[in-house]
């Protein structure tokens, strides 16, 4: 298997696990996830895909603190 399909096949397992929750932790930990995913596929592409994942968690985490449950709510998150 190569390494870029593998990442992506990680990648959507982290988004598919990842809820958005009702608290701005929740929120703020699964869209870093979901960030973090992203991140470290687009990284492998452009040939550093840690350095991805870390800009794709940092934003996907401040992105997901300062939504409301109104603008993002999927419900329960899986650690719940």
């Amino acid at each position: 298997m190569s390494p870029y399909l593998r990442l992506a096949a990680t990648a959507a397992l982290v988004a598919t696990l990842a809820a958005c929750g009702s608290t701005t932790g929740d929120r703020a930990l699964s869209a870093a996830l979901i960030g973090g995913g992203g991140g470290a596929v687009v990284g492998a592409v452009a040939g550093n895909p840690l350095a991805g994942a870390a800009v794709g968690g940092a934003a996907g985490a401040v992105v997901g603190a300062v939504a409301t449950p109104r603008d993002i709510d999927l419900g329960r998150p899986a650690w719940r």
